[in-house]
């Protein structure tokens, strides 16, 4: 009895265990879904506030603007095809790599780019637009290179199973193509008689015997 009691509570604990593991996983998932979740919903509207100012302000200000989104939508752009390509591709782990290193810097010059878009001196946001545009046009070269190149190696890989697909269909299509032909049946041979010899017909049951007296 005390064994079948330890059993059953041990089962209990189990059941236990597992179901809190359960619970504990599922919220960490869900707080990584409302995290992913915030963290687009306030990109979205960070970048809809900047071609907002883009066309907007004129002048720095509206430059600034400018700078700031094409920094982000070549960052993010460039993260999207690397990290999509990545779970399939392990070559490009090094690209994904080099990216991190890249989005730090381009952080760094988002950064800058809005503490100048507070500055209320133009003048001075005149004198350093030259400076931020060339460092602006480098990372997002960068980016975009890399983006380019993850491209290109996908379409090929892409074209090179097509070709080796199309070559298997058409030697399966060929071999389907070459059927044997069905094998008609033989006739059987009819039966021969010797030369000069002819055929008498079968008599009859009772031919050829006496009649029976009555």
């Amino acid at each position: 009895m005390d064994v079948a009691v330890a059993v059953i509570l041990l089962l209990f604990a189990s059941f236990m265990a597992l179901g809190v593991f359960a619970a504990v996983k599922t919220a960490r998932a869900v707080k990584r879904g409302v995290e992913r979740t915030g963290i687009e919903a306030r990109r979205v509207v960070e970048e809809t506030g900047l071609r907002a100012r883009r066309y907007s302000r004129p002048g720095p200000a509206g430059k600034l603007a400018e700078l700031r989104l094409a920094l982000r939508t070549s960052i993010t752009s460039t993260a999207e095809a690397l990290e999509g390509q990545a779970s399939v591709d392990p070559s490009l782990s090094e690209a994904v790599a080099l990216l991190g290193r890249l989005r730090s810097h381009a952080h760094e010059l988002d950064a800058e780019l809005r503490l100048l878009e507070r500055e209320p001196d133009r003048a001075r946001i005149a004198a350093r637009i030259g400076e931020l545009e060339e460092r602006t046009r480098r990372i997002t070269h960068s980016a975009d290179s890399l983006r380019w190149a993850a491209q290109d190696r996908a379409r090929r890989f892409a074209d090179d199973d097509l070709a080796a697909l199309g070559r298997d269909i058409d030697l399966e299509a060929g071999a389907l193509r070459h059927w044997a032909p069905a094998a008609l049946p033989e006739p059987e041979p009819e039966p021969r008689t010797q030369p000069g010899r002819r055929r008498e017909p079968a008599s009859e049951p009772g031919a050829g015997q006496p009649p029976k007296a009555l």
